[in-house]
């Protein structure tokens, strides 16, 4: 009976398990014909642009008699082949897109041979001769319905993408249900197996003894991974010193034979190396945080963010800074982290506030609870658009570029690491170019009874 249970209930796994894979293989097909989808609107709208800028150059042509005007229509003389191939790559040859593509080649070739007909033309008769041509265009006709053609394709693509999504949604949710309901079976297998070691008590004895077994590897296996982590560090700065000393030492002994570009591209290579030694000691940072002892304590908000701020003194240096501090409540954790987390938010608002005119950083709590604070930082810089808010406590996920502003994107992973181990959360809020509020929960400090 118990043999005839399991396989009555492995066999209802198998099955959500086939039907679970069918329609997981719906949804992927529909995302790899959504990407096809994509590439060919994508692709639609660049040849229509070139094919604008080859019959606008072209008009000026006919006009000034200019050759360097005819240089759009050079361009796409020469890959409007490669386009078309393209094109038909992605729609396939049983698409019902295959006659609406084959107008618009001959709509586009109709078009390439006025506008080369035009251009023989005003080679050989001169200006007069095309002047009447020259202010609507050779193919005026031509483009006009070429910009309906690509019209229609876009608009047949968006109809049938928004119909995928529709079934990819129905579909994700029945594989949903499925797997719910498989993790049903699982549990009630789960369960039986329990039962069963319940009262196997040699089973039970080789299972602790297993664990133990796998508590010690994976003790050995930390220390082993903090060993490598501090061989690594130290194997990778010392290269990185040398990257950075010699390119150093090579533009001062050979500075002035060098011309601008070579200064610069040596810059570059000295940036770079300073720039992966701050992100080993991020990573380093980062490694350690997770392992690092907590030792908690009574902190001082107020203090310990004053102390942040007076360490900022030579990034705030030339900067006039608006802060508004509010009452801030003892917390209970660990000084050490807390700091940490402070000063990264701190700066990282010093840093994003540093193209405003008047920039302007919050600091202060709100929804206390008897046992939790809710802090934020708020800034009025730059901001983020909201759809990546969950790419900023990522490692190496960073939402600005090198040259706009400097960072590692590891900053803020290292503050969710830090709040998740006091028992707390972490979100952000902000807008493109309205600022951004980092918010963080805290327990409250324990007052003794």
């Amino acid at each position: 009976m118990v043999l005839a249970g399991f396989g009555l209930v492995f066999a209802g796994i198998l099955v959500i398990s086939v039907i679970s894979y069918r329609n997981t293989a719906v949804v992927v097909q529909n995302n790899r014909l959504d990407t096809r989808s994509h590439e060919l609107v994508q692709l639609l709208r660049s040849i229509e642009e070139a094919l604008n800028a080859a019959e606008s150059g072209h008009r000026r042509y006919l006009v000034t008699g200019d050759e360097s005007y005819l240089r759009a229509h050079h361009i796409i003389v020469d890959r409007m082949p490669d386009y078309l191939r393209y094109i038909h790559a992605l729609i396939g040859p049983a698409s019902e897109h295959v006659g609406t593509v084959t107008q618009l080649e001959l709509l586009i070739k109709q078009q390439l041979d006025n506008e080369a007909a035009a251009i023989k033309q005003r080679l050989e008769q001169g200006a007069e001769a095309v002047r009447h041509l020259a202010l609507p265009g050779v193919a005026k006709h031509e483009l006009d319905n070429i910009h309906r053609l690509i019209a229609d394709l876009e608009g047949t693509e968006q109809r049938s993408a928004r119909a995928r999504v529709l079934q990819s949604t129905s579909t994700t949710r029945n594989t949903i249900a499925l797997l719910g309901l498989g993790a049903l079976l699982q549990l009630v297998l789960l369960g039986s197996v329990y039962y069963l070691i319940h009262h196997d008590i040699t089973a039970r004895r080789r299972v602790a003894a297993e664990l133990r077994r796998q508590g010690e590897l994976l003790q050995a296996a930390n220390k082993e991974l903090e060993a490598f982590s501090y061989s690594v560090s130290h194997d990778l700065r010392a290269p990185l010193r040398h990257i950075d000393g010699y390119a150093t030492l090579l533009s001062k002994t050979a500075g002035e034979s060098l011309n601008e570009k070579a200064q610069r591209y040596l810059q570059t290579i000295s940036d770079s190396a300073k720039q992966m030694g701050q992100l080993i000691d991020d990573l380093l940072v980062f490694s350690r945080m997770g392992r690092q002892e907590m030792l908690r304590s009574s902190v001082n908000l107020n203090q310990l963010v004053k102390t942040v701020i007076h360490d900022l003194r030579l990034d705030l240096q030339g900067k006039t800074i608006s802060w508004t501090i509010g009452s801030l409540p003892n917390v209970s954790g660990d000084p050490a982290m807390l700091r940490q987390v402070f000063a990264n938010l701190i700066s990282n608002a010093v840093k994003f506030t540093a193209t405003r005119p008047e920039p302007r950083i919050e600091i202060g709590a709100m929804r206390q609870t008897p046992n939790e604070v809710t802090l934020y930082v708020r800034d009025n810089g730059v901001g983020f658009d909201m759809q990546y808010v969950n790419k900023l406590f990522g490692v190496f996920q960073r939402l600005h570029r090198n040259d706009e502003f400097e960072g590692t994107g590891i900053g803020l992973a290292n503050v969710r690491r830090i709040i998740h181990r006091h028992g707390g959360r972490t979100w952000a809020e902000g807008a493109i170019d309205l600022g951004a509020t980092f918010y963080l929960s805290l327990p409250l400090k324990r007052i003794a009874s």
